[in-house]
């Protein structure tokens, strides 16, 4: 008894969902039997008592030993009942929803008729929260007509929970989507239709309702909303689109009601993973809720439904793609990563929306579709930190390229040419850069040889190479260069130095013919021309270690421990030497 009542369920306040859910399946039941059966539930509360009375099916003294007194027993399976044709119709499949009125009352009174048997007379059930109960036959006046009462005493400490006000509003909580005359006291619980269901003077009006609803239900004003009416799924109800975006990790909280009855406000896995930027509200008579009726069962009812959603929101998004353009753009600059996701394994979604996603690229925020059009060959780079490197100078070359970085964008870049074919799609490297920069005059490079043997010399040891370029902007004088491949052969050799001797033979073995990182020097640059010029070639090769330190950090790269020291180096050395020059009396410049 303490597990089931105190252990099973999330909070108190299930009581009153697990006597509304056996009260509508006994009007379920009755309804087998006779389909003129009357239907209502009244609910009476005081405080210190509460009262439950259904029109329902009813139990027999017989019913009353086999079913309340026997944990996990339930009509709603019991085919010696002749109500197996039904069972799919009941909200409860388990037999054990009364105990959990043991988490707010002290002693459980049911006093019952049964409809199928008119004949015999009332029962009384009374238990208490130590197991103990008893059972009672009483005169045909103890309950006149057919259904069955339930009485509970508060236990200390849980009168809160049976006020009247508490009670109407668990009520409407969980069963105002219920089709039946549910009351407690004299106001009414269902509020029916549902809003999706209901008409409205205009689609603007429709609009504002349901625009309220998802206030109500989850505190945010909906960007959209998406019509959920999927009678093959057994699926009605409404998605709201979220106003801002939102973690593709955060778990979702859907609410669910099971043939009208609030299951739960928290459900996952409900959608695809994709769809994280809907919160759904909805009806559905095909999902098995747990044995708490608190979430799910997971099984091929519920891979079902999550697929036919999953394609009612993904038509949902075509039709905005053909008629509605504007709300288009509206919701992709919020969920775009969504889309995105959906559209690596969806041609069609990747089709309809390929002119409509932002990407960013060296010409700003463009569509993947608009960008081949400005370009015969889309360069992407598959880091954020890659772009930000070359951007700046290929814009300025003319080199469209496109920032692969973000989650999704590479994988869509990749299937680029599936949509539009004869798009060339390359990953960028440092030799593309390069080969797109200006080369020196030979004669000027020649004469230019004393000092880029300094710089080169000077870099070798961090494993970069040196070349002149001329490019813009000329604000520009140096450009780090390196790639995925370059990188590799950095950590390896990073690796190695710091290894003992048999690791260090194993991955020298592995050091390949790979390129190294590329430090470009700007010849259009002021700067660089004039550190070209210097007769001084300690303060030459200093300058140029900290053209190579600014480089990288414009690049935005993360800095090893050589990187910082270097800075720090080159920085003290420039200052010492400029304080130095200063007190010799040269001049500035």
């Amino acid at each position: 008894m303490d597990l089931l009542s105190h252990h099973l369920y999330s909070s108190p306040r299930v009581y009153l969902r697990e006597l509304l859910q056996n009260a509508v399946d006994a009007l379920t039941a009755r309804r087998a039997l006779d389909p003129d059966a009357p239907a209502t539930v009244r609910i009476h509360a005081d405080g210190t008592t509460l009262r439950i009375t259904d029109t329902g099916i009813g139990l027999t003294e017989t019913d009353v030993h086999t079913l309340l007194a026997t944990i996990g027993r339930s009509s709603k399976r019991d085919t010696t009942h002749g109500l197996e044709t039904a069972r799919t119709e009941f909200l409860g499949q388990f037999g054990i929803g009364l105990l959990a009125c043991f988490v707010v009352a002290a002693e459980i009174r049911v006093v019952s008729r049964s409809a199928r048997t008119p004949d015999a007379p009332p029962v009384e059930w009374r238990a208490h929260d130590d197991g103990s109960y008893t059972v009672t036959p009483l005169h045909h006046t103890a309950h006149p007509e057919p259904g069955t009462t339930v009485h509970l005493t508060a236990r200390p400490g849980t009168t809160d929970w049976l006020t009247h006000d508490r009670a109407l509003t668990l009520a409407r909580h969980y069963g105002n989507l219920l089709p039946h005359d549910i009351r407690v006291g004299d106001e009414p619980v269902a509020e029916l239709p549902a809003p999706w269901e209901r008409t409205y003077p205009s689609p603007a009006a429709r609009r504002v309702a349901l625009a309220a609803h998802c206030q109500e239900q989850f505190g945010f004003g909906p960007l959209d909303s998406i019509d959920l009416d999927l009678p093959l799924a057994g699926i009605r109800g409404v998605a709201y689109v979220l106003p801002s975006a939102v973690s593709p990790a955060q778990r979702a909280g859907h609410r669910v009601h099971l043939k009208g009855m609030l299951l739960t406000e928290k459900a996952d896995g409900l959608l695809p993973d994709w769809a994280f930027f809907v919160r759904c509200v909805l009806d559905t008579d095909t999902l098995r809720p747990t044995a708490s009726r608190e979430s799910l069962y997971e099984d091929e009812a519920l891979a079902g439904v999550r697929d036919a959603l999953g394609e009612a929101i993904r038509d949902w998004l075509t039709g905005l793609a053909a008629g509605s353009p504007e709300r288009l753009g509206q919701f992709l600059s919020v969920h775009h990563l969504g889309v995105k996701s959906l559209a690596r394994h969806d041609d069609g979604i990747l089709a309809a929306m390929l002119p409509w996603l932002p990407f960013e690229t060296t010409d700003g925020q463009l569509s993947l579709d608009e960008f081949a059009r400005r370009h015969p060959v889309v360069h992407f780079t598959r880091t954020v930190e890659e772009f930000r490197q070359v951007a700046a100078i290929a814009a300025a070359q003319g080199i469209g390229v496109v920032n692969g970085g973000y989650t999704y964008d590479a994988e869509l870049l990749a299937r680029l040419p599936e949509v539009r074919p004869g798009t060339v799609v390359a990953e960028l490297d440092a030799d593309t850069v390069t080969a797109h920069l200006d080369a020196v005059d030979p004669d000027r490079e020649l004469a230019l040889s004393g000092f880029l043997s300094v710089a080169r010399s000077t870099l070798d040891a961090l494993g970069c190479d040196v070349s002149l370029r001329s490019f813009h902007p000329v604000t520009v004088p140096a450009l780090h260069l390196d790639d995925r491949t370059a990188r590799h052969e950095q950590a390896r050799a990073e690796a190695a130095e710091q290894a003992d001797d048999l690791w260090a033979g194993i991955l020298g073995s592995l050091r390949g013919s790979a390129p190294r990182a590329r430090l470009v020097l700007n010849h259009h640059s002021p700067l660089v021309r004039r550190i070209s010029a210097l007769d001084d070639p300690r303060l030459t090769a200093t300058a140029v270690e900290a053209l190579y330190g600014q480089a990288l950090l414009m690049a935005q790269r993360p800095l090893r421990p050589a990187d910082n020291a270097l800075l720090n180096r080159t920085f003290l050395g420039l200052l010492e030497w400029s304080t130095a020059h200063g007190a010799d009396g040269g001049t500035e410049g």
